[in-house]
């Protein structure tokens, strides 16, 4: 597996980038990818089937002047801002049985990456809900999929030392929750785990076997795929 390492500052290109990847791997121009980003600034992206003006609280989005995005891939609305690190698998699934459905692919995926965390942290990691990463039943890391015929987008966020605060200011309780929620307000559900970005991409690259560092040409297609589907909303 390749690590992509891509100087990208944009949200709307940061989220047009693992589009691209993944149609390139379905085309079979593409190969197994590691990528990880940190963001720049704030913004909120929602998922697929989101409404916006359910999952977010636009008007305060509006005044902060805090742009909202769609992503591709489905879960639900989050807030991306320095100190969240997002990671992004494009996979075959095809040919990997334990990546066959959406259900074993987070399991396996996300199990994968609390044992590779794990010797990061003092308390013990589990995973819980779909596929998100808990510590005594607060979530630090969550994850949402794209699945083409062959391929796969599995892309999630771990809340290192990010401003928790945020999240209550731009997005309201979420229309759907996991069920080991019970329907707690965000700051007795989330919480920041304190470890090091740099900490973290080197444990998950091992993890994943992503030794060789590669940066690809592709920024004018990414270019063009945000101008083309990833305005704000």
């Amino acid at each position: 597996m390749r690590f992509l390492d891509l100087n990208i500052v944009s949200p709307a290109e940061q989220l047009a980038c693992d589009e691209v990847l993944l149609q390139h791997l379905e085309d079979g121009g593409g190969e197994p990818t590691l990528r990880l980003w940190e963001p720049a600034s704030v913004f909120v992206v929602v998922g697929w089937t989101n409404d916006p003006a359910r999952e977010v609280h636009l008007d305060a989005c509006r005044a902060k002047n805090i742009p909202v995005y769609r992503r591709r891939s489905g879960g639900g609305a989050v807030v991306q801002s320095p100190g969240c690190l997002n990671f992004s698998l494009i996979l075959r699934h095809d040919a990997h049985p334990e990546l066959r459905t959406a259900g074993d692919a987070g399991t396996f995926i996300m199990t994968k990456n609390a044992s590779a965390l794990q010797p990061l942290l003092r308390e013990t990691i589990a995973v819980s809900g779909f596929s998100d990463l808990t510590i005594e039943g607060r979530k630090f890391a969550g994850s949402a999929q794209r699945r083409l015929i062959r391929s796969l987008l599995f892309h999630g966020c771990f809340l290192l030392n990010c401003d928790l605060t945020l999240i209550d200011a731009l997005l309201p309780m979420p229309s759907r929750q996991p069920g080991y929620r019970m329907n707690r307000p965000h700051g007795d559900f989330v919480r920041t785990v304190g470890i090091s970005a740099a900490d973290v991409i080197s444990t998950l690259r091992e993890a994943w076997g992503a030794s060789e560092t590669r940066t690809d040409s592709i920024a004018s297609e990414i270019a063009h795929t945000a101008h083309e589907k990833y305005r704000p909303l």
